[in-house]
């Protein structure tokens, strides 16, 4: 019987030979790609719970709700049994450790950030403000932290923006003008990312990356599964938060090289929306990440129906790729399809392109990376069948998993300290009132007779502490002390 996992791998698939993802090149990122229907999912899942066996956790967006089965230990069909039949390979049903997450607290926990965390950038983006307006944004931020202002959730972003505005003529002195027009729009459109769910996103207690990466007591890593079902409604969202936490596990994680196995593997479901529409200094960011990310031991796998959906500077980073079904009937995806059997390593014994075209539901194009991180000469291949359920949790079995979850009540109540909300409101406040009557005074005593004033001490010079501690507090004022008291992406991507 063939072994899902061994010295060269897990287990992919067979064309004439088996199709292993070498665990130590799969932090080398990788494409899986393919029209609806044609089985990325399956492989999403194969490969998911494949790395999870071997130790390594995984995080994936459930677009279509149909990942949550991995959670389950799977029913396979007569199909499934004869396939794996063929391949010499024992179908026993069984299913990883899987945490479910939710940015709308639903149906898993919630997954949160806060504001600072975010940065300017990241929330222009998802605002789509223009320049001017998101110049006006990048004030509220730098005043936010030279007055000391948390912005954690979007009341205290809102509140910074009436702060400046009511100010206006002292920051626009400092920082250039803002105008109360720009600042209105800027609010509108948090107001319409609220209705859109977006508040939810933002807050406390935020992630902590390191609840993505663990194992259970097995040594299998967990399977991370964020509901996106309803998330994807909205696109943006969709995009930022997942671009954010890329950037995350960019900036925290130590640098390791080319470890044995990945500290994380993180599948980017409909990838085209991270790239729609993103400005160029976005994606040299995004290139950047990608291409230095896998330093910090964490592989990046795209899901998307066409390879033309990423950018070439993007798609030469990914060195394993798995390539489903395409159809082209109109010029523009005939042109997506030359894209795609391009990017392929050539096999004198087929056509890429007529290859990928007459694809059944199940198979592949597979090219990945072998010992010596080359790509392999391209094979069409069958995708082993999943251990795990094909299709949806049960509304009884998500939330009995989410009872096991070694997470439960750490994320499920928000928190609100107090912030920018609640400082800028107090400076606000109307004193209090004064007593009613003032109470009677009792004479004033003689005053005491003159005595010889003493010559005053010599003031002592700063200590060696002091002077260290101004240095410190003016550093911590500076853009570059911003940069680091903010976190991630205000500083990353600015």
């Amino acid at each position: 019987m063939e072994d899902a996992i061994n010295a060269d791998g897990i287990l992919v698939g067979f064309s004439d030979k088996a199709q292993r993802l070498r665990l130590e090149r799969a932090n080398r990122h990788g494409l899986v790609a393919g029209a609806t229907g044609t089985g990325k999912t399956v492989t999403l899942q194969v490969i998911a719970q494949s790395l999870s066996d071997a130790g390594v956790p995984v995080f994936a967006a459930d677009v279509k709700g149909d990942l949550s089965g991995i959670s389950q230990p799977g029913a396979p069909n007569q199909a499934m049994q004869d396939r794996a039949k063929d391949m010499g390979l024992a179908l026993a049903p069984a299913a990883p450790p899987v945490i479910f997450w939710d940015l709308f607290g639903q149906k898993g926990h919630p997954i949160r950030a806060t504001v600072s965390e975010m940065g300017p950038l990241l929330v222009s983006r998802l605002l789509e403000l223009n320049d001017v307006q998101e110049g006006v944004l990048n004030i509220a931020f730098r005043v936010a932290d030279s007055e000391g202002l948390l912005l954690l959730d979007l009341k205290d972003l809102q509140a910074a923006l009436r702060h400046i505005a009511e100010q206006s003529k002292i920051y626009s002195l400092q920082y250039g003008n803002i105008s109360d027009a720009t600042v209105g729009t800027i609010q509108r459109k948090l107001l319409t990312l609220e209705n859109q769910g977006g508040a939810n996103l933002f807050g406390e207690p935020a992630l902590d990356l390191n609840d993505l990466m663990r194992v259970d007591a097995s040594g299998k890593g967990y399977v991370n599964v964020l509901a996106a079902d309803t998330l994807i409604q909205s696109p943006q969202l969709y995009a930022t938060f997942l671009l954010w936490l890329i950037s995350e596990l960019f900036e925290r994680l130590p640098e390791v090289g080319d470890p044995p196995k990945p500290k994380l593997v993180f599948f980017f479901d409909e990838a085209h929306l991270l790239f729609r529409d993103a400005p160029k200094a976005l994606l040299d960011k995004i290139e950047q990440v990608v291409r230095l990310i896998r330093s910090k031991g964490v592989g990046v796998y795209f899901v998307t129906q066409n390879p033309a959906d990423i950018p070439d500077t993007v798609l030469g980073q990914l060195g394993n790729r798995v390539q489903h079904a395409l159809r082209a009937y109109t010029p523009a995806e005939q042109k997506g399809l030359r894209a795609a059997a391009e990017s392929f390593r050539v096999n004198p014994a087929f056509d890429t392109a007529d290859a990928i075209q007459a694809l059944g539901v199940g198979e592949a194009l597979v090219s990945l990376l072998d010992a010596k991180a080359a790509p392999t000469v391209t094979e069409r291949a069958k995708i082993r069948p999943p251990a795990s359920r094909l299709g949806p949790a049960l509304p009884a079995e998500r939330a009995a998993t989410m009872a096991a979850s070694p997470l439960k009540g750490v994320y499920d109540t928000p928190v609100d300290r107090e912030s920018a909300f609640e400082r800028l409101q107090a400076r606000t406040a109307p004193p209090p009132a004064g007593p009613a009557q003032a109470a009677p005074t009792a004479a004033p005593a003689p005053a005491p007779a003159p005595q010889p004033r003493a010559a005053p001490a010599p003031k002592p010079g700063p200590s060696m502490f002091d002077a260290i501690s101004k240095n410190a507090i003016h550093f911590l004022g500076s853009r570059d002390g911003q940069r680091i008291v903010r976190g991630i992406l205000g500083g990353l991507l600015r």
